[in-house]
């Protein structure tokens, strides 16, 4: 059991226990307490306590200031996400299958809000259909749309479509706006009933084709902004003039090893950085060296409070909102070349096999000789680049040691999807001038092989020794998502063991069977959409894709909240060897869900900038050919991604004539009535770019061919 409380936790057992037990129904507090035991000088405690398991959504408050469990009102907390229609699916904070909300049943809650909810049918085969009851968390307080004014009244459209109501602004609330400016109102009344949410613009952006106001109106959208308080910036400019000064001999010197990172070629916050040693024949000892954020950000000052609300840096298309201010994010903290810098230091020793032997923590300071680029380190791998005689060696040392580790993550089941990623090139105005899948090199696996590796032995250690920690989890396909992707591949020949619940080994044989044939698309779509979403979780609870058993974000706290708080406990118990920090009941896991739901909008406005950009770049295309392969299918259409430029667009079912087409869900395909012709995931098509959309994101295609699948 983790020191995060084991007083907490057998108070919340304890109260889970009465309130379970109770024969009248829901409890006061103090009759909660009585049954429980709790004493007189701990009932303040307790009541904090019972705030926290509210907050939590475990328990719940009815009239009367009484509480009650959650699962005996089939109440439950879960995060809003809005459909296009206006209907919602609440994701259970418990896990589990989503819930269904009709837009009449959502209240006031709007997409991303933390809410709780209760079920009020199970219709069979179909998701449990549930009503918000109440709003715990807002995730948002403002919204960004366009502008309109009139006689009568003002108002906003939101520019996220999955907002469906406008914003009704007041004659004296609109400020310098003016019809058709992209704005940024605030909310101040989130509407009741047919009453729609009333605001006051806050900024006006400009217009929607000004270079930049596009972004910048994605950016404002999810809650992103690249300006700090100036208490936050004058806290990080002394922290960076200061912390230099404080350093010890805490910090061992190894100023003398050759240590090297590797990055993007335009990247300003180095968090990682690689060395290699060999120690002894047939063993190596690689350090992966990370920036000493801790030593900056002290926990509860402003730095700390401004860093846990962003949760992550932000990489849009043609900017970064960084999680601290850049004097330490791109300055004092990152790992620069050339210059003294603090670190934390975890050296693993390793033979050629990739086989863990030992490991040891230090805090330290490093001086890289070199800040290499993907590109610069994939030249001397290719033996076609040269760095330095000593670098050469080190980085081909380290890529036959990463070739040794990831044949043993291989060999445990660890999944490789190779989803594709869109590269979108800009000119200075911030224009797009091409789009293509970004490229995957030796290099990059050289990287992640080392982080992922790091990671898993410092939640190892801290698992192994009891301490709290932020784990990274990803939890096994629910049995349900296993039996129909079961059903699905069965259609199509291929097959998964009968059992109760599937390995990473099972999909993994499954994925390398299909590589290079034409289902493959169709084969990594299914199997990913079996797969819950990776998280944050203040419990242990195994990360299914990497196959691992404890896993966890150690090697980006610059950039990540959850890395910053590992660091700490890393400084303090493996590498002090004090005792581990106790945390409050809830604490914990409060960071834990606030970080993924950062994380989660972080990754939505990063994918939403690039659709922008694509977009805009469809525009000098209109009515140009392109061949493609069919990516999504839905009731009303099929999505395809462009070869050529990795461009999603939809063909619209309306505009396939030639009959009738109904969408077969178990299949991923729309099949006519009468012809039976079919369009399924995977298939390859010959489409023509007939309109765009910059507001709402969005080309249509019109189908010209099909055209024959090769393997």
């Amino acid at each position: 059991m983790s020191r995060r409380g084991r007083g907490a936790e057998s108070g919340e057992a304890k109260v889970v226990e009465v309130l379970a037990a109770s024969t009248r129904g829901p409890l006061k507090p103090k009759e909660i307490a009585r049954a429980a035991g709790v004493a007189t000088s701990e009932y303040r405690r307790f009541k904090r306590l019972l705030t926290g398991l509210e907050r939590a959504g475990k328990i719940y408050r009815v009239k009367g200031h009484r509480y009650a469990l959650s699962g005996r009102l089939e109440l439950g907390p879960g995060i809003v996400s809005l459909t296009r229609a206006g209907d919602a699916f609440v994701r259970p904070d418990a896990g589990g299958g989503d819930l269904f909300v009709p837009a009449k049943n959502l209240a006031t809650a709007m997409d991303g809000d933390h809410v709780v909810t209760r079920i009020e049918s199970r219709p069979r085969g179909r998701s449990p259909v549930a009503r918000v009851i109440k709003v715990l968390d807002r995730a948002r307080e403002t919204i960004v749309g366009t502008f309109h004014g009139s006689r009568r009244f003002d108002y906003v459209v939101p520019v996220d479509r999955r907002l469906s109501k406008d914003v009704l602004v007041p004659s004296d609330a609109g400020g310098d706006a003016t019809d058709g400016d992209v704005v940024v109102v605030r909310l101040d009344s989130y509407g009741e009933g047919r009453v729609g949410p009333v605001g006051t613009v806050v900024k006006v952006l400009g217009s929607l084709s000004d270079p930049g106001v596009d972004v910048l109106a994605v950016a404002h959208g999810f809650g992103l902004s690249s300006d700090f308080p100036p208490s936050v910036m004058a806290a990080a400019q002394e922290a960076a003039e200061l912390g230099m000064g404080q350093v010890t001999d805490e910090w061992v010197d190894r100023t003398e090893m050759l240590v090297f990172t590797i990055d993007p070629a335009d990247a300003k916050d180095h968090d990682d950085a690689l060395s290699v040693t060999e120690i002894a024949e047939g063993r190596f000892e690689v350090g992966v060296h990370i920036a000493d954020v801790s030593h900056f950000v002290p926990e509860g000052g402003e730095l700390d409070i401004e860093a846990l609300a962003r949760g992550t840096s932000v990489y849009l298309v043609d900017r970064t909102i960084p999680m601290l201010p850049e004097a330490l994010s791109a300055y004092v903290c990152s790992l620069k070349g050339g210059v003294e810098r603090l670190a934390v230091s975890v050296f693993i020793e390793l033979d050629p096999s990739g086989q863990v032997h030992g490991r040891r923590y230090e805090r330290t300071r490093v001086r890289c000789s070199d800040g290499l680029s993907y590109e610069q380190v994939q030249a001397v791998l290719d033996g076609e680049g040269s760095v330095s005689p000593a670098v050469d060696q080190a980085i081909r040392t380290l890529d036959d040691l990463a070739r040794g580790v990831r044949a043993l993550r291989e060999q445990r089941g660890a999944l490789d999807l190779e989803i594709g990623e869109a590269q979108v090139v800009l000119d200075e105005r911030g224009h797009p001038v091409d789009i293509r899948r970004r490229e995957r090199l030796e290099s990059h696996r050289l990287i992640e092989d080392f982080m992922v590796l790091a990671n898993e032995v410092v939640a190892g250690d801290m698992e192994a020794r009891d301490i709290a920690a932020l784990y990274r989890v990803h939890e096994p396909p629910s049995r349900e998502r296993a039996d129909e992707l079961r059903d699905l591949l069965g259609r199509i020949g291929h097959r998964l063991p009968k059992r109760k619940s599937l390995e990473p080994r099972d999909l993994q044989h499954l994925l390398l069977a299909v590589r290079g044939r034409h289902e493959a698309a169709l084969v990594s779509t299914v199997v990913l959409r079996s797969l819950a979403k990776a998280r944050y979780d203040d419990k242990n609870l195994g990360h299914f894709g990497l196959a691992s058993s404890a896993y966890l974000h150690f090697t980006s706290p610059i950039r990540r909240y959850p890395d910053l708080v590992v660091h700490r406990e890393v400084v303090r118990s493996l590498v002090g060897r004090e005792p581990p920090r106790v945390w409050e009941p809830g604490e914990l896991a409060s960071i834990a869900q606030r970080a993924s739901a950062r994380e989660q909008a972080a990754a939505e406005a990063e994918r939403a900038s690039v659709a922008l950009k694509k977009v805009e770049f469809m525009e000098r295309h209109l009515g140009d050919e392109f061949e493609g392969k069919i990516s999504g299918v839905a009731a009303f259409g099929f999505f395809v991604t462009l070869e050529r430029y990795f461009v999603d667009g939809l063909v619209h079912v309306n505009s396939l004539r030639d009959d009738f087409y109904r969408l077969q869900e178990q299949t991923y395909a729309l099949v006519g009535e009468r012809g039976r012709r079919t369009y399924r995931l995977g298939d390859r098509v010959r489409v023509q770019v007939t309109r765009v959309d910059k507001e709402a994101r969005h080309v249509d295609f019109l189908l010209v061919r099909t055209l024959a699948n090769a393997d």
